[in-house]
């Protein structure tokens, strides 16, 4: 299996709601079963960016409860580890009203953790003098730590999410899309029909329903025969089902289900409107994702850089290539974007989510077309420099380090 496949493999894989709370009520599910109980208490330890992300965001199967004392307690009275993700999958009605009433006795803490690891999320569950702890870090589902009683019964080394330049090395854009272009899709084609059809029913569900601020309604009562009007409606409904607590899983991209149907919707709906096949929305699928997980590899899952921006440069380098199937034009069109929308921060997943995706998508919209007409932003423009490898290595230094201390502002700013 070659790397690009096994990113794909890797990373397209489904979750059920917000990544973030979903991660604690793995963690809590996970910390219950090596108990081998309900626990009379918990305690959630949780790196700041775990916290910004569970903060506003509607924990999915609970009737619109929010928060890490929600996801914690779901997780480990309701929850099935076995499903990782998806944890959360099977919680009744009956759940949601015990899970109430559990809540209100407050049975859990939570608590900020030292971690220099942006995403990182502990669980202690204790009854009757027993005790069991399980530790996430690294990755949404990387369990690298189990104790019970006190004592090490599971231990794996953390590969950090702090991603590196030197990380990277291994893949480029010329390699992405030669690959993407040329490469045998087999492998990678049931995850990316699993995205399509996951993805687009969450963009549905978000269409049908009032979920959250509704962004995707709002676009949907405009030009419908303008296909980005489309696009841009779609894709924030999706995020408008997600951040509101919609039970239907999605694909992610990056750890994300935001970026996933960022990556994704946009290519489902410029192809139906266009006629492409099947196979030009495959390749244009494989890019799209491809280009979202190299921009996001080198600044780190978590940050204060919005990841909308990393997913609809692939998006628009996917679109792209549906017009132009030049390697330069892809090239243009992640210059374009990068230079306009690298600004957008994230502060937390939540309702406002939909709209930072539909901003995003306008530039990816005005990135394709500059690109097709041979126009990009020119070395010096900003951060532009070194065409579109260069501006993509300015992304990460931006994100990684540039952007630390407005993370830890806006950490302050959603704590305070």
């Amino acid at each position: 299996m070659n790397v690009y496949e096994k990113l794909l493999i890797e990373e397209l894989i489904p979750a059920m709601g917000c990544t973030e709370p979903v991660t604690v009520a793995y963690c809590a599910a996970k910390a219950a079963e090596v108990l081998g109980e309900r626990p009379g208490k918990l305690t959630a330890e949780c790196s700041g960016n775990i916290i910004k992300n569970v903060k506003g965001v509607v924990v999915p199967g609970t009737g619109g409860m929010k928060g890490i004392e929600t996801a914690a307690v779901a997780g480990a009275f309701f929850g099935d580890p076995a499903k990782e993700l998806e944890v959360l999958d099977s919680l009744t009605k009956e759940n949601v009203c015990s899970l109430k009433e559990i809540a209100d006795r407050r049975v859990c803490s939570v608590k900020l953790s030292d971690s220099e690891e942006r995403l990182f999320v502990r669980v202690t569950a204790e009854k009757a003098g027993q005790s069991a702890e399980v530790t996430i870090s690294g990755g949404h589902k990387e369990i690298i730590e189990i104790r019970k009683n006190g004592e090490v019964v599971f231990k794996k080394e953390c590969v950090s999410a702090e991603e590196s330049d030197d990380n990277c090395g291994e893949i480029d854009l010329e390699g992405i899309f030669t690959f993407a272009d040329e490469g045998d899709l087999s492998a990678v084609r049931p995850v990316l029909e699993r995205q399509i059809e996951c993805n687009m029913a969450a963009a549905e569900e978000g269409l049908r329903n009032a979920y959250g601020a509704q962004i995707g309604r709002i676009f949907s009562r405009k030009n419908c025969d303008d296909v980005w009007n489309t696009i841009k409606s779609y894709t924030a409904a999706g995020s408008d089902a997600r951040m509101g607590g919609c039970e239907l899983p999605v694909v992610i991209n990056s750890g994300s289900g935001n970026q996933g149907i960022t990556v994704s919707v946009p290519l489902v709906i410029y192809a139906g409107s266009v006629g492409a096949d099947d196979e030009v929305l495959m390749r244009a699928l494989t890019l799209s994702n491809l280009i979202s997980i190299y921009i996001k590899r080198g600044i780190g899952r978590l940050s204060a850089f919005c990841g909308a921006v990393s997913a609809a440069c692939g998006a628009a380098s996917g679109i792209c290539y549906m017009r132009d199937g030049s390697f330069d034009g892809v090239s243009r069109t992640i210059i374009n974007v990068l230079a306009n929308t690298s600004g957008i921060v994230c502060d937390g997943a939540k309702a406002s989510c939909a709209a930072k995706i539909a901003s995003s998508l306008d530039s990816a919209e005005l990135a394709v077309d500059m690109a097709c007409e041979g126009i990009c932003f020119s070395d010096g423009d900003g951060i532009v420099d070194g065409g579109a490898e260069g501006v993509i290595r300015n992304v990460w230094r931006l994100g990684r380090d540039g952007m630390k201390n407005t993370d830890t502002e806006i950490l302050h700013m959603m704590t305070e």
